[in-house]
Order: structure tokens, then sequence, then C-alpha cells
């Protein structure tokens, strides 16, 4: 209880208490206002139009009128794409084959070329799709055409045509925010990175005073002193949530008073791991340092920008151990897909024997420590009555 009024009275007068709310808001804020755009509409595209028909302008009138592609020129002749999608002015190039109108008229089939500049993939968000609905609707519109010619009723000439129909339905983020992976994932490393240097340097920096083992050699007096980073860093996440709901219109349907019990959970396992990682350096500013071997694997491998799924089996089992990992899959579950707080036990489950094997190996550190320092006591009292014996 001493050290845990101690470490209050400390972080009250520390940089971390205006850092853990500072930091993550400042970052939802920046990056929920950078991408409130859900979706990248208007990608330019480039045409080159070989027919110089009336129904090769009607298809580039149509490409135009899509929502996700800017047709910013029409070239008469063919042109090298590197030529065309040099200096980023263009993300695709449609080809119109010359006979193109003609070949229509005559029924037969031609080929419509799309280049696609496939280095910054995501300017290409729905453009494949929005052609492949153009190219769609005009076959079946030609085809029903003929079919209604020939004296076929509409609705036998679109059974006939396309039997099947597809609906489909995108469900929890069906706008593809980025707002609810990506920002979510800046926010929720910043204070990762905030968190484990705090508590990382709370060993090191009671050593300095000579204040380790002040209330006793137990590992519950250190093991107190997270409680601290633990609920400042899981308040600082709620409102950053909050924040980033009003500010991004990010999705989340958990409520907050039932979120808040993993959360703890979460940011008190991140507290345990930032003091084991910190425990046995020297001195608090080579925690930082050591934070990055769980700072960049959060990064990369616990669902921020890709899915998991993405990774081999093998980067998927070595996450497992990185508290992120659980948080990213419960803000899945309980925050997108409006989960219940009992389905999850899964992932509670894993971040409690997070906070049994690290509390576990710092009570290995500490009384390895404290025997350690008795040793040293016992040495430097025996040699004392030996001094004045002699």
């Amino acid at each position: 209880m001493n050290s845990l009024i101690d470490e209050w009275k400390y972080v009250k007068g520390s940089k971390f208490l205006k850092g853990i709310f500072i930091g993550p808001l400042v970052a939802a804020l920046f990056f929920g206002l950078m991408f409130s755009h859900n979706q990248i509409n208007k990608s330019p595209v480039v045409v080159i139009d070989e027919d110089h028909s009336a129904y090769s302008r009607e298809l580039i009138t149509k490409l135009n009128a899509s929502q996700y592609m800017q047709v910013t020129n029409v070239f008469a002749s063919r042109m090298a794409p590197e030529d065309l999608l040099a200096n980023e002015q263009a993300v695709a190039v449609i080809m119109l084959p010359s006979q193109l109108e003609m070949r229509r008229l005559q029924g037969l089939s031609s080929n419509i070329g799309i280049l696609m500049d496939n280095t910054m993939p995501s300017g290409l968000t729905g453009i494949r799709t929005a052609i492949q609905e153009i190219i769609t609707t005009e076959n079946m519109t030609i085809s029903m055409t003929r079919l209604a010619q020939s004296g076929m009723a509409a609705d036998a000439s679109k059974g006939l045509i396309s039997p099947l129909s597809l609906q489909q339905r995108m469900l929890f983020n069906p706008t593809s925010s980025y707002v609810g992976f990506m920002v979510l994932g800046f926010v929720n490393i910043v204070v990762l990175m905030i968190t484990t240097t705090a508590a990382g340097s709370i060993a090191p920096r009671l050593r300095q005073e000579g204040r380790l083992f002040a209330h006793g050699s137990s590992p519950a007096q250190l093991w107190a002193r997270s409680i601290p980073y633990a609920v400042l860093s899981a308040i600082s996440l709620l409102l950053c949530y909050g924040l980033l709901k009003q500010v991004g219109n990010m999705r989340f349907e958990a409520e907050p008073y039932l979120f808040v019990i993993p959360l703890l959970i979460y940011t008190f396992a991140l507290s345990l791991m930032g003091m084991l990682i910190g425990y046995s350096a020297q001195d608090s500013s080579k925690v930082s340092l050591r934070t990055s071997f769980v700072l960049y694997p959060s990064f990369l491998a616990t669902g921020i920008q890709l899915t998991p799924l993405a990774f081999p089996l093998f980067f998927q089992i070595t996450a497992w151990p990185l508290p992120m990992n659980w948080l990213n899959r419960l803000l899945r579950d309980m925050a997108l897909r409006n989960g219940g707080l009992t389905t999850y036990g899964r992932e509670i489950g894993a971040l409690l024997i997070i906070i049994g094997v690290v509390s576990l190996f710092i009570g290995l550190l500490v009384y390895r420590e404290a025997r350690q320092a008795r040793l040293t006591q016992e040495m430097h009292v025996e040699s004392d009555v030996l001094s004045a014996v002699i």
C-alpha cells in the first residue's frame, strides 16, 4: 500500500501524467481528421481511345461518371504506359481498341485493356470494381437489346443472360474506414510506447535512488507500483476512442462501462511487461531502447495495417505474448462487432496469462536481487566485525 501511494505521488508530478493524455489525444485528433475520408474517390485515370467513335466517347463518359475514377486525359493513339503514369499524374491507363463500335454492331467481342500502377495499391481502391461493374452493365444492356430485337421478353432474356445475381453486404465496417483499424492502431501504439517506457523506468529509478526495497523485498510492493500507469493509460485510451468516434466517425458499439474491464486488464499487462523489460536497466535512459522489442512487433504483427491472417502461422503465434494483439482482437470483437464481454473469455484469459507469467519473472528478478543485496550486506557486516576485532 505504501508503494502504491508513493508511486501515485511520483506520477502526479512526472511527465507521464501529461504525456499519457496529451500524446494519444493529439494522435487521435490528427490521424482521425487525416483519415476522415473513408474512401478514395476520383482516382485519376487516362484513356487511350483508338476507336474515335460515338460509342467510345459514350463509354468514356460512363467511366468518368464513376465515383471512383476521374478521366483526366484522353489520347487518340497508343502511348507507353510508363510515360502516362510518370509523376503520379494517373494511377491507371484504360485502352479502348480500334473498331470497338463496329465490332459491337456486328455482335463481336472486343478486349478493353487496363494498366494499373500498383506501386501504391491503396490508390487503386474501387477502380477495378467500378470498371467491372461498367463492363458488366454494358454487356447486359447489349445482350438484352439483341434478344429483345429477336422477340424475346425482357424477363426471359435477363434470365437467359444472367440467371444468378449477387447481393453482398459489408458488415461492421461497411465504408472500409481507416479509422477503425489504422488510426486506432496508431493511437494504441502511442499509448504502448508511453506506458511501457514509464513503467519500465520504475525499477531503475528506485535503484538509483536507493529505494528499491524501501518498503520490503516482496515483489508485491513493486507490482503495485504499476497500477497508476495502468489506470491512467486505460482512461487515456477510453478518451481517445471517444474522440475518434466523434471526430472520425469510428464505430464503437460496446458499452464503455463493459469495455473498461478488458481495457484495464490490457493496460495492467502492458505496464507489467514494461516493468519486466526495464527492470535490469542501469538507468531510465536505457529503457526506451528496450521497449522497441515490444513496440515494433506490436506494430507489425498484431493486425494494425494488415490482418494477422496475411502472416505465416509462425508469426501469428509469436504475436500471442504481445498484449496489444489481444487488445486489437477485443476492439474488433466488442467495439466493432458489438460482442458481449462473456463471449471473449479467450482474449481476456490470454491477457491474464500474460500478467501471471510476467509477474512470475518479475518476482524471480526481485527475489534474486534482494538475495544478492542481503548477501552483500552480510558480507559488509562480517567485514566490519573483523575489522573491529583486529
